[in-house]
């Protein structure tokens, strides 16, 4: 396990933050060359500073967002899968959102993570 921190409590704390819109902690929990890859966010971004915008971006567009995780299990030393669920409102159109998928989280030798891996 990273620095004797199983990767499923990783992932927990890095969806609390999220849930929190905290972001300070968010991007203290990501590596500087972070690769992000999902759909929700814009595709593949590169770089902690990019993948940051790119949350401050979404979640200006949804504030209100709810997620859940469904399961949460370590996958090897370095990785960690969730299973979540979420619900949130456009701004700008008002249309709900609702989403469910998995996501793999892989992290360094610091604990921090360097690869997010977002499906459906």
């Amino acid at each position: 396990m990273t620095q004797g921190v199983e990767p499923a409590k990783i992932l927990r704390r890095y969806h609390a933050a999220i849930n929190a819109l905290d972001y300070q902690s968010i991007e203290a929990m990501f590596a500087a060359d972070v690769v992000y890859d999902s759909g929700g966010v814009g595709g593949l971004i590169s770089g902690r500073d990019a993948v940051m915008a790119a949350f401050k971006t979404y979640f200006a567009e949804y504030p209100d967002q709810v997620s859940e995780d469904l399961s949460v299990e370590t996958l090897s030393p370095n990785t960690a899968r969730s299973v979540w669920a979420l619900r949130a409102t456009s701004v700008t159109t008002g249309a709900p959102y609702n989403r469910q998928g998995t996501e793999t989280i892989t992290l360094d030798e610091d604990g921090r993570i360097v690869r997010v891996d977002v499906e459906g």
